[in-house]
C-alpha cells in the first residue's frame, strides 16, 4: 500500500510541474463527451475521455502489474 500511495503522489507531482502541456492535450473534447449549454445551465458528460483515459490506465496498470 505504501509503495502505490508513493508512485501516485509522485506521478501527481509530475503531472502538476507539466500542466502546462498536459493542458493542452484534446482531453474532454472528444466524439462522446456531451455538452448540454442552455442559459443559466452548463453540463458536462465526459464520456468519451472517460473511456480513454480508463483504457489507458488499465493498459499501465495492466504493463506495471
Amino acid at each position: 500500500m505504501q509503495k502505490i500511495l508513493i508512485v501516485s503522489g509522485v506521478i501527481l507531482v509530475v503531472v502538476g510541474l507539466l500542466w502546462p502541456w498536459v493542458g493542452k492535450i484534446p482531453l474532454g473534447q472528444l466524439p462522446g463527451d456531451i455538452v448540454v449549454d442552455r442559459p443559466g445551465l452548463k453540463i458536462y458528460f465526459p464520456i468519451g475521455t472517460m473511456l480513454v483515459v480508463s483504457l489507458v490506465l488499465a493498459l499501465l496498470f495492466r504493463l506495471f502489474k
